[in-house]
């Protein structure tokens, strides 16, 4: 597990490091540490999928709490099945981003690419007034 660790952001390396100067341009070119980045995309997939499995497990409690004594929803027998098959589900739309609470946590913790214009200026362009 010792491998799990994320790696320090290079901004908050003391500036006596030796090595600082490379790591700083580095950083510039490529703002987001590959690295951290899948490890963040895993994060996020993860933590969507445990938000989902939640919900549907609320949601089947819910079922078996309002439903008849006589009800096969109320009987315990394949609750540990049920509960399995809510985690493949879970999992399954986390990794089609179903909800997008992976998307909004990404948003959060990887800083944005530099927007392009959506439409370059030409280089010069003649502005003439208008005429009377």
């Amino acid at each position: 597990m010792s491998g799990d660790f994320l790696p320090l952001p290079p901004s908050i390396l003391p500036s006596s490091n030796a090595g600082a100067d490379e790591t700083i341009k580095a950083a510039a070119a490529d703002p987001v540490d590959p690295a951290y980045r899948k490890k963040a995309n895993e994060a996020a997939l993860k933590f969507e999928s445990f938000f989902i499995a939640q919900m549907l497990h609320k949601m089947r409690d819910s079922t078996r709490t309002l439903a008849a004594d006589d009800s096969p929803n109320k009987s315990s027998v394949h609750d540990d099945m049920l509960d399995m098959a809510d985690n493949l589900v879970a999992d399954q739309l986390a990794n089609r981003r179903a909800f997008g609470v992976a998307d909004v946590l990404l948003r959060q913790l990887l800083p944005a690419a530099p927007a392009a214009p959506a439409h370059p200026l030409p280089a010069a362009v003649d502005k003439k007034p208008p005429t009377a």
